[in-house]
């Protein structure tokens, strides 16, 4: 799987790209790796280009987030639809949607008098085959379009939304693609112990069980290191996690002992 945040925000270092940290996460619980993570600007061409390399990649999924909404940064169907060489058109289920959320908005008094202007018409505006998503806390539906076996799913940037599409609907097709492989993890933290003294007790560990991912984090300061090591493995069922974790803790933390270290479990 890769991912596709768009938005000139995230590039001038305005906003902290959580849309991005939260899709890893939750794809990565789901079972589901993800291989890549690109950001770009809200220019039709970067974002087609984003795409087009995406897509040589044949991943299963492609997950964009951002440029949805009704303003005119917001390019990114437009970049999508360059990407595939599909048009735009008005998509009738999409623009259901779109005015549904607009007249709810309007007998809630959210907002004046109801009325489809072009802006919020735009949010409809969806690539020729593509399918729109509810979005059940804002206006503007995510999109799904498969191309030659690749899903691309796109979402909007306001966290909430996306974060509510995501689980209402692309989790279950990410769950489905993994099977019953589930992601499991645990940390420890060693103390007394340098990164470089670590780094080749982890890689004997990982050597012997090769179902087994470590990560190194140091937290500590340079005269007194503390590093957390991170743990992780998947499988179709939890006893065979804990137990790939549980022997692999124990044979790191054994020879970080041996290095004059010491280790504790994560509160």
């Amino acid at each position: 799987m890769e991912i596709i945040c768009v938005g000139n925000e995230l590039l001038i270092g305005k906003t902290l790209n959580t849309n991005a940290q939260w899709l890893a996460k939750r794809a990565t619980t789901l079972g589901i790796t993800v291989k890549r993570i690109t950001t770009v600007g809200d220019e039709v061409d970067e974002i087609a280009s984003a795409v087009r390399e995406a897509l040589e990649r044949k991943p299963r999924f492609i997950i964009t987030t951002g440029g949805l909404g009704p303003t005119f940064d917001d390019k990114t169907l437009e970049g999508i639809a360059k990407a595939l060489n599909r048009k735009l058109e008005l998509n009738e289920k999409a623009l259901k949607m779109v005015r549904e959320k607009y007249e709810e908005y309007a007998k809630a008094g959210k907002i004046g008098a109801f009325e489809m202007t072009p802006h919020r018409v735009k949010m409809a505006r969806l690539p020729v085959g593509a399918e729109p998503l509810p979005n059940p806390v804002g206006t503007a539906p995510g999109v799904l379009i498969k191309t030659d076996g690749t899903d691309l799913i796109a979402l909007p940037g306001v966290p909430s939304e996306m974060e509510s599409i995501f689980d209402e609907y692309v989790a279950v097709m990410l769950r489905k693609e993994a099977g019953e492989v589930t992601f499991f993890e645990t940390s420890i933290y060693a103390d007394n112990i340098m990164e470089s003294t670590l780094a080749p007790l982890i890689d004997i560990t990982m050597r012997d069980n090769p179902y087994v991912y470590i990560k190194s984090h140091p937290r500590g300061a340079e005269k007194k290191p503390r590093i957390e090591i991170h743990l992780s493995t998947t499988a179709k069922d939890s006893k065979t996690a804990k137990d790939r974790l549980g022997k692999a803790i124990i044979q790191l933390s054994e020879l970080i002992r041996k290095k004059g270290g010491k280790v504790k479990l994560k509160e």
